[in-house]
């Protein structure tokens, strides 16, 4: 990580890098409050002040790059499908998964996190969704795999991927968060970026047939079944327990993700969609679910995956992801360019429904702001949040608190040590801190 280069994003431009009549024109259009156009215009204002007490700022109108004619625009471009399947520009290359050296002994039992801070919106590039593996991910023949069903079913069914994609489908966007995201903020501040803290988290459109489907036409036990074991077809045979009543809500058997089909790397050709549960429920390269009438006790869920409390005792099958948000831009690894004004944001997100509000600090949690939050808001999904801020050059300490539909408020980090302790691994949705020294450089802290 200390090889990693240095996460300056383009958005951390003040104002005056922009041609202000344009900027202030646009502005007026988009048909902004009276309250914000005021707050936009003492941004400019001071802007124009600052250049006027004689910084040395490019001016546009001597900038060869807007003067001369470039060679793309004298010359014939590349022919259409010139790549077969479209790749980034060269000139983005830096924004990458990544992953966090000496994490695990083995690599194919690793993490590779998602960029956050250089994401737009709430849909996660494909390329770019992080990765959680247990013994490696791998490239599965879909005309060789199979998806079996059985159990307390009247019917035990085996299917074919060609049998599953004739089947009724549906598309939902929906974020998956791994169980142990920001573990290593429990005790202190430990990685030096958002994306080691947060990048186990990704968002997508899945598309797939419903569990629901297939157990009502394999006739589960209506009476008595209780449970399902859903069980992926990679080396460590992972298996996973989930309420019936959670299957039959919204869990979705999954082969396409934003438009395509599943990437290798996240479970091709067949994987689980639990929304709102942790990442290790959606089991990859999915091929069996088992009806049940009673939890299966695996030893790996018996083992793994459970919340280590102060008095010694362990919290089990807390799977769901609880209210959490984090700021994006700017954050830890950033810097900033310049004083005046700033778009932050971030993302917020819930396991139980919809986001209901946001609210930003610029001074570690003294005094509030409601952000604005972008639309779509969806349950259970990654929720866009930005509000305005003029920076005038002092240290500030920027925090988000999200709260969701039911009411949840995101705890601080000394709230949740309070009830947690500090020796869990799992489920830390506590409010993150970027501090922003003088100099503009964000950095990770921890403040109560």
């Amino acid at each position: 990580m200390a090889n990693e280069p240095t996460q300056r994003g383009r958005i951390l431009r003040a104002p005056e890098h922009f041609v202000d009549g344009q900027l202030a024109a646009d502005i007026t259009a988009s048909g902004l409050n009276e309250e914000r156009r005021g707050f936009l215009r003492r941004s400019f204002l001071a802007a124009g002040a600052a250049l006027a007490g004689g910084q040395a700022l490019a001016q546009p109108a001597g900038d060869p790059n807007i003067l001369n004619l470039p060679e793309h625009a004298r010359t014939l471009g590349k022919p259409v499908a010139s790549n077969p399947y479209g790749m980034p520009s060269k000139f983005e290359t830096n924004l990458l998964r990544r992953e966090s050296p000496g994490l695990t002994r083995v690599g194919a039992a690793s993490v590779a996190f998602t960029p956050l801070q250089g994401l737009f919106g709430i849909i996660t590039p494909s390329g770019l969704h992080f990765e959680r593996h247990h013994q490696g991910w791998y490239d599965i023949d879909p005309s060789k795999h199979r998806l079996m069903i059985n159990g307390m079913v009247k019917t035990p069914k085996v299917y074919t991927m060609d049998d599953l994609m004739r089947m009724p489908s549906v598309s939902r966007m929906h974020f998956i968060e791994c169980g142990a995201n920001t573990a290593m903020e429990w005790g202190n501040v430990a990685v030096p970026t958002v994306q080691y803290s947060h990048g186990m988290l990704s968002c997508s459109e899945f598309t797939g047939v419903p569990l629901s489907v297939l157990l009502e036409e394999c006739g589960y036990d209506k009476k008595n079944a209780r449970v399902i074991l859903a069980e992926g077809g990679d080396g460590s045979a992972m298996t996973r327990t989930i309420s019936l009543d959670r299957a039959l809500d919204d869990v979705i058997v999954a082969w396409g993700m934003n438009g395509e089909m599943l990437r290798p790397e996240n479970g091709y050709p067949l994987r689980l969609v639990v929304p709102g549960v942790q990442g290790v429920s959606w089991v990859k390269w999915l091929r069996r679910i088992e009806v049940g009438d009673q939890p299966y006790a695996t030893k790996d869920e018996a083992v793994h995956y459970i919340d280590a409390m102060p008095d010694g005792n362990f919290r089990q099958y807390t799977s769901i992801q609880e209210c959490k948000s984090v700021i994006t831009t700017p954050s830890a690894g950033q810097t900033l360019l310049d004083k005046g004004f700033y778009n932050v944001t971030g993302l917020a997100w819930s396991g139980r429904g919809r986001i209901k509000r946001v609210d930003v600090s610029v001074d570690g949690g003294r005094n509030w702001r409601t952000a604005r939050l972008e639309s779509p808001v969806l349950p259970k999904c990654l929720t866009r949040f930005n509000i305005d801020w003029v920076w005038d050059g002092s240290p500030a300490v920027l925090q988000s608190r999200a709260i969701d539909e039911t009411g949840y408020v995101q705890p601080k980090i000394n709230e949740l040590r309070a009830v947690r302790g500090t020796k869990s691994i799992y489920h830390n949705n506590a409010i993150q801190s970027w501090q922003v020294a003088q100099s503009g450089e964000v950095s990770n802290v921890q403040v109560y």
